[in-house]
Order: C-alpha cells, then structure tokens, then sequence
C-alpha cells in the first residue's frame, strides 16, 4: 500500500498542475441594429488604413498628419506603455518558473597586540573565512494562479497596442480639426478684409455726398462707425487663426510658433470631395480600437478572478539549498559542506476574509469592466449616428447659404447704385453691407461644419489609424444584429 501511495502521489500532482481555476474569458456580446438610421445596410470591412483625409485634396494637411502619425507625442507615449505592458507579461509568468541564486561571501580577521596594554585581549591567529550558497525554488502552480496573471498581462498587453491606435485616431482628428479651424478663420479674416474695404468706399462716397450737400454729418458718422466696427474683429480672428496653426504645430510635437509663416501662406477652406461611408454598427466592434481596448481590458479583468481564486487554495514550492563553507586559521583549517530540500506547504486558513473580499472585488471589476465595454459600443454607435445625421444635411446649409450670399451681394450692389442716384438712403447701403457680412461669415462657418462632420463621420467609424503601419490583428467579437 505505501508503494501505491508513493506511485500515486506524483500522478495527483500532475493532475492538479492542469487545474486552472477561475472563469474562461469568452467575447462579449451586445444587441445592435442591422444598420444606422440614415447609413446602408452595406458593410465598411476594415477602414483603418483609409486615409480619408485626402478627400480634401490638401497637400500641405496630407503632409502634417503624415508628420504627425510619426512623431506625435501622445502616440509616442502610448507605444512606450507597450513596452512596459511587455514587461509586465515577463514579470506575470516567471513566478510560475524555478528560481536559481547563488551566493558567496569571503573575510578576513584577527588581531594583534600592540604592546603595553596589560588588559587588552590576546592577539590571535588571522582568520579566513569562505563560504558560499545555491538555492533554488520552484511554485507548483497547481491553480492556475501564474497562469491567469499572465494571461491577464497579455490582455493587458494587446489593450496597450489597441490604445496606440486610439492615439492615432485622436491626432488625426486632432490635426485635421485644427487645420480646418485655421483656414476658416483665415476665411473670416479675408470676409472681414473685403467687408472693410467695401465699407471704406462707401465712408468715402458719403463724404464726397456731404461736401456736395446730399448727405449728412450722421451718414458719414455712421459709415465711420461700421469701418472702426469691421476693423476691430480682424485681431480676434487673427489670434484664433494663430490659436489653431499653434495647435497643429503642438499635435506635431514642434514649437508652438512653427508653422504660423507656413499657414499664413493661405489656402482654401477644407471641403471634402468624396462621401464617407458609415457601415454597419457591427463594424465599429472590429474597427474602433477603443472598443477593442476595453474588450482586452474585460478580458484581463476576467483573468484576474482566476488569480484571486487560486489565492484561496493551498501552494507548494519545492525548495532545496546547497551551502559550501570553509575555514582557516593559522595552520588549522575546516570545510563544511550542508545541504537541505523539501516541500513548503502554504495553506490559508484564517485571514479576516480578505481573500474572499479580494474574489469579491475582482467579480465585481470584471462585471464593470463587461459594462464599459457595452457603454463604449453604445457611445461609438452614438456617434456615428450624430455624425451620418450632420453629414446627411451639412450640404443643403451650405447650398442654401451660397444662394443667400449671391442674393445679398447683388442687393448691395443695387443699394449702392441707386445711393450714388440719391434715390435711395445710406441707410439701405449700410444694411445691405451688413446682411452681405453675415451671409458670408455664415457660410464660412456652415463650409467649416461641414468639414468638421465628415472629419468626425470618419473617426466615429475608427478609419485611417493604421496608415503608414501594418494593421494590427483585430479581436472577433460577436454581435447580435
């Protein structure tokens, strides 16, 4: 019978070395609808190496974010927390590995008598001494404990790649936000340009009216009050326009002040060429990387229930030490040589109930972690409906504020012939200026709206992250259309 018992020991050993305690992470799933409100029922595929900013046909905005995917700061951090998330999936899994150290110490001692002092010790010999230690350990991660601590750091490890992909996809957005503010407040600036100059014509016109006695004191004040007002919106704007080249500069990690010669060149307001397509709300779960990010962080907090199990059961190290001594003084000399192995037995029996607390709270950080994941879906399909819905009417402002334009201008004009005639007032001609002032400020900001939603269209559906980089493998999670 001990024989048996002997025999049987290392096979229950063997068997218990596969237990794996704690719940088996399995993808998330969420109730979506087969399609956005006012999107197709077509699928996206993958978007992210779309580089849709193109569509603006702006070489100098494809070349800033092409600089920015490569040196922006917050990406370049987000691939730095990959390497310690790397280091971590080392540190998780070698407590599970045997350990080896090896340790030695050597000295030297004696003492001598110096003469004259009656009380002191008697000298003796010089003494040497060496010794030296090899001790290794092995955890039998008999639970699984090591085993789900790793797997928690991999899941931890493919969030921190996904995170980098949201650090790109907010620089894009970043970037191409901050260039299209800029360029429309470089658009007001020359709106208000143009404005004053018309509106110095007039001043002048009403003054040559008053020294032919066909206009009054109050018309040339007037007309003086609408230049000083046109001329005191230029600076604001201008500080905007710098605000934003400043901005972009910052997003490409050079000094705040660098590129506000190069932007001052001018150039067009941003409009898109082409229409984005939203896909399906099923394609976010692939293509968003924050979803992808919160899913490994659901897969990590699942892992770490299986970690806090297995801290309720018993753990056995096999440990064992081998330790070399030798000694000499004068012509006596000695060496020892001692050794020691066996099993340590750690069995948790009463600890106030922090263990279970600890369960506790990882069960509960896994069922919030699963909750943040369905909020971020839910967030993400918001989004792209905000945006499909912007996108769908963004035109038909814009067309309308166009047409209003055209009517104005040719309104002043008209005002401003028939003041030259003396059949109409200055009054009519100052209205007329300012209704062509706010059609066309209006229109410049419905142009910088338009853009900004198809800007925003295109990174709700989590597009163009991956350009200029291989695409990362993507988590397959199901979706309940």
């Amino acid at each position: 019978m001990r024989s048996t018992r002997v025999a049987a020991a290392p096979l229950l050993m063997l068997l218990l070395s596969g237990c794996v305690l704690g719940p088996d992470n399995t993808p998330p799933e969420i109730s979506l609808p087969a399609k956005f409100a006012e999107g197709s029922k077509s699928t996206n595929g993958d978007v992210a190496q779309t580089a849709w900013w193109t569509a603006f046909s702006d070489k100098r905005l494809t070349g800033y974010v092409d600089q920015g995917l490569g040196q922006n700061l917050d990406v370049l951090q987000a691939m730095e927390r990959i390497n310690q998330a790397q280091a971590n999936v080392v540190s998780a899994g070698a407590g599970s590995l045997p350990a080896l150290d090896l340790s030695s110490s050597a000295s030297r001692s004696g003492s001598k008598d110096i003469g004259g002092n009656a009380g002191a010790a008697s000298a003796t010999d010089p003494r040497t001494s060496v010794s030296g230690g090899l001790s290794a350990s092995w955890f039998l991660d008999l639970f699984g404990l090591y085993r789900r601590s790793k797997e928690a750091a991999l899941a931890n490890l493919d969030a921190a790649y996904a995170s980098v992909d949201v650090a790109r996809l907010s620089l894009l957005s970043n970037v191409v936000a901050a260039y299209i503010d800029a360029r429309y407040y470089q658009e007001r600036i020359k709106i208000a340009q143009d404005n004053l100059k018309s509106r110095r014509e007039t001043l002048n016109l009403t003054k040559l009216q008053l020294d032919a006695g066909a206009a009054s004191r109050l018309d040339v004040v007037q007309a003086e009050g609408l230049v000083n007002s046109t001329l005191a919106t230029i600076p604001g704007l201008e500080t905007q326009f710098r605000t934003a080249s400043h901005r972009i500069a910052t997003l490409l990690a050079l000094p705040a002040g660098s590129l506000v010669t190069e932007m001052q060149r001018g150039g067009n307001q941003p409009t898109a060429r082409f229409s984005p397509k939203s896909g399906v709300p099923a394609d976010l779960i692939r293509n968003r990387p924050d979803v992808r990010a919160s899913e490994r962080q659901l897969a990590a907090a699942v892992a770490n229930i299986g970690v806090a199990e297995a801290q309720l059961y018993p753990s056995i190290t096999l440990g064992g030490s081998i330790t070399p001594s030798y000694v000499k003084s004068g012509k006596a000399e000695a060496g020892l040589l001692s050794w020691s192995f066996g099993p340590q037995l750690s069995l948790p029996i009463f600890d106030g109930g922090a263990l279970r607390a600890n369960l506790s709270s990882s069960e509960s950080a896994a069922r919030e972690a699963h909750l943040a994941w369905k909020q971020t879906v839910l967030d993400a399909v918001e989004e792209v409906e905000n945006a499909l819905a912007a996108v769908a009417r963004d035109g038909r402002t814009v067309a309308a504020l166009r047409n209003t334009v055209k009517s104005y201008e040719e309104a002043l004009q008209l005002a401003t012939a028939s003041y030259r005639d003396g059949a109409s007032s200055l009054l009519d001609v100052l209205d007329a200026q300012r209704q062509v002032s706010t059609a066309q400020e209006s229109l410049a900001q419905a142009v910088q709206q338009m853009a900004q939603d198809y800007v925003s269209l295109n990174v709700a559906v989590g597009g163009g992250y991956a350009v200029g980089k291989p695409a990362p493998a993507k988590v397959v999670v199901a979706a309940k259309n």
